[in-house]
C-alpha cells in the first residue's frame, strides 16, 4: 500500500494521504441484521475472508468460515439483545470516519518513512463485544469500535472504572492503531518481571507514536485527564524516588512490576497517582535519551539495552 505525502497548508506542513479503513464492521451487520442471508455469506467470504478468521478465533473459537455452523454461530452472537444494540450505536458514531483515515495516513507515514522496510497493513474496523481493542495478524490490522463510544456511553458504566473509560474514546482510535502494529513489528524481548525493562518497551511505543501523531496530546495518548497527566508532570521527581526507594526498578517481581501498568490508579505509588505511570515514565526515559543522543527512532528501537538508555538518557528527574 502506497503513502503519499503532500506538503501544503499555511504552516507548510507535511500532510499524507488518508488510508483508507475496510469497512468489516459494516459488512458484517448486513449479514446479521439479514437473517444469515447465503448470499451475504458468500459476499463476506469473498471480501473479507482474514477478517473472517480472525474475528472467528477470537469471538467464535472456530478459525476457519467454511466450518459447518461458522454463520449460525457468528450470527447468533451478535444477535444478542445488548450486543446488538451496542453494534448498532457504535455503526451510528462512526458512520463517517475521514478523521481517523487522514490520522491513519500521516501516521503510518511517518513510520514508513522511519522504518522503510516496516510492511503497511490492510486497516479494518470490526465490533468484539467488548472484547479486545486491536487485532492484528500478519498483514492484518482493526479496531473494535464499540470499545470507542466514548467515556459517557451508558453501557461502559455498568462494566468499566472510570480510569479505563477515559481510553475509550475516538481520539484513541488512531493512536491504538499505531500501537497495536508496533507492538507486533517489535515485540518485547525483555524481561517481563523487571520494571526497567518493561518501562523503556513501553515508552519506546508511546514515544514512536508521540512523533508520528504530534497533533495528538500527550495526555489523550496516555488515556489520562488533563489534571492527571498534570498531577504526574508535577510529581515525577516523587514517583521516580518512590520506585527507586522502594528498589522496584530491578527487582525481578512479576506481580509488582505488572502493577505499574494496570489501568487502575496506582494508589501504590501515591494516592493520586494515575494508571499506567510505568509507561509515562518510561516515555519520559526514552524522550530524554533521544534528546541527549540524537537517536533516529530507528536506531532508537534497536537498542534492547534498557539500561543503556536509561544511563545515557541522564534521567534524575530529582
Amino acid at each position: 500500500m502506497a503513502l503519499l505525502i503532500s506538503f501544503g497548508g499555511c504552516k507548510g506542513q507535511s500532510q499524507a494521504e488518508p488510508m483508507k479503513v475496510s469497512r468489516f464492521d459494516k459488512a458484517l451487520f448486513r449479514l446479521i441484521d439479514g437473517d444469515n442471508d447465503v448470499a451475504i455469506q458468500g459476499e463476506l467470504l469473498c471480501d473479507y475472508p482474514a477478517m473472517l478468521e480472525v474475528v472467528g478465533k477470537g469471538v467464535l473459537n472456530m478459525p476457519r468460515p467454511e466450518m459447518e455452523g461458522f454463520f449460525d454461530k457468528l450470527v447468533n452472537f451478535y444477535s444478542e439483545p445488548t450486543l446488538k444494540k451496542l453494534y448498532r450505536d457504535a455503526l451510528a458514531l462512526y458512520d463517517s470516519i475521514p478523521d481517523i483515515e487522514q490520522g491513519l495516513g500521516n501516521g503510518f507515514a511517518y513510520l514508513k518513512m522511519n522504518f522503510p522496510s516496516m510492511p503497511i497493513p490492510v486497516v479494518y474496523m470490526h465490533v468484539s463485544g467488548l472484547n479486545q481493542n486491536v487485532l492484528v495478524d500478519e498483514n492484518l490490522l482493526s479496531v473494535s469500535i464499540d470499545k470507542y463510544m466514548g467515556k459517557d456511553y451508558p453501557l461502559y458504566r455498568g462494566y468499566f472504572p472510570e480510569t479505563e473509560r477515559e481510553k475509550m474514546q475516538r481520539p484513541l482510535i488512531v493512536p491504538d492503531y499505531l500501537s497495536g502494529w508496533l507492538l507486533t513489528e517489535f515485540p518485547f524481548t525483555g524481561k517481563e518481571a523487571v520494571l526497567l525493562e518493561r518501562m523503556v518497551y513501553e515508552g519506546k511505543i508511546k514515544y514512536l507514536v508521540s512523533q508520528a501523531l504530534p497533533d495528538v496530546s500527550p495526555n489523550v495518548l496516555m488515556g489520562y485527564t488533563e489534571s492527571s497527566y498534570n498531577w504526574c508532570k508535577d510529581y515525577e521527581g516523587m514517583l521516580w524516588k518512590a520506585i527507586i526507594d522502594r528498589k522496584h526498578l530491578y527487582t525481578p517481581d512479576r506481580v509488582t512490576t505488572g502493577k505499574y501498568f494496570e489501568d487502575i490508579p496506582a494508589t501504590f505509588l501515591a494516592s493520586e497517582a494515575p494508571a499506567n505511570p510505568g509507561a509515562w515514565i518510561g516515555w519520559q526515559i526514552v524522550r530524554k535519551y533521544v534528546e541527549e543522543t540524537g537517536a533516529t527512532p530507528a536506531t532508537l528501537m534497536q537498542n534492547t539495552n534498557a539500561q543503556d538508555i536509561l544511563t545515557k538518557s541522564k534521567y534524575k528527574p530529582f
